[in-house]
């Protein structure tokens, strides 16, 4: 399936215009992910612990109502959502007191609702110090998912093309971590989940641009490198799109119809595609490209 004819747009040219923009959301990224790391940022209660429950009522209710419930009964600082579909509401409370706050919430709106009777869904909960190790440890695994990005394309390609495609993944975690931030959404661990599909959905495009690229190198290997990398993006470009418009079409029935639960899990993989998407082109082809010119003039120098 080809949307697009042959096209001759000159991506390697508009290289200085992306990194000017990549830059900006990888300093805004960066800055998200000092906050996670210092537990400031909006942590949801896999990483700051507390207590999260999921009641399903017999009729519908106002969350008005259920959050007066909460407060009358000393319960202030509480996330509520909604779920209309089977009279469902989602009770967050991070940081809260563990062993506590489950039962303070059941006997208010026992209290509050008694014409409304509920059922616990399901509850759990985590305490401070496992929130505080889940956060550690989750940094380390994207650490380590992103080196071995770095050593899997260096040894499939060439050490250039795995700084490029790292760099590329790293835009996208950096990206993802900066809408969230600036959105100030729940960095949880569906979150995390969402961050790492995303690096591998990256990877997969990247390597299709650098497979071509490869080949082409091989065909013209007195070409303008510039040249090479222009055309081998153009000619991949139709299944890029492609590939991407089919998976954000996955991504927004997800968003659409998946349910409050994984309403920003799901936001998250539409970011990361159109992300990745961009990066592939703009970001990891570009910087292999730089590489390789400030490697043949160093060459030419010795010469």
């Amino acid at each position: 399936m080809e949307l697009l004819g042959k096209t001759n747009i000159d991506f390697i040219g508009k290289r200085n215009i992306s990194f000017i923009l990549s830059s900006i959301v990888a300093i805004i990224g960066i800055i998200g992910i000092i906050q996670i790391g210092l537990g400031t940022a909006n942590m949801g209660i896999d990483f700051s612990g507390g207590t999260a429950m999921q009641l399903k009522f017999s009729k519908p209710f106002a969350i008005a109502d259920a959050r007066a419930a909460l407060h009358k009964h000393g319960i202030a600082k509480a996330d509520l959502q909604e779920i209309k579909v089977g009279n469902m509401l989602l009770v967050k409370m991070a940081g809260a007191a563990v062993g506590k706050q489950s039962e303070i919430v059941q006997e208010s709106f026992r209290k509050e609702f008694t014409d409304n009777s509920f059922t616990v869904e399901s509850s759990t909960e985590i305490g401070p110090s496992i929130g505080d190790k889940l956060r550690k440890d989750t940094l380390i695994a994207v650490a380590l998912s992103l080196l071995g990005i770095i050593i899997y394309i260096a040894w499939r390609f060439d050490f250039k093309f795995g700084i490029g495609a790292i760099v590329a993944t790293m835009h996208d975690v950096l990206a993802m971590i900066a809408v969230f931030y600036l959105l100030n959404k729940e960095i949880n661990l569906l979150f995390i989940t969402a961050v790492l599909t995303i690096a591998g959905y990256s990877l997969t495009d990247t390597v299709v641009i650098f497979d071509r690229i490869r080949e082409n190198m091989h065909k013209n290997l007195k070409g303008a490198l510039h040249n090479i990398f222009n055309n081998s993006i153009n000619e991949v470009l139709s299944r890029t799109i492609v590939t991407s418009l089919t998976t954000f079409i996955a991504a927004a029935s997800l968003f659409a119809f998946g349910g409050e639960v994984i309403h920003d899990f799901s936001l998250a993989l539409l970011i990361g595609i159109g992300v990745a998407t961009y990066s592939s082109v703009f970001v990891a082809s570009p910087i292999v490209v730089l590489l390789e010119n400030r490697a043949m003039a160093k060459q030419a120098e010795k010469a």
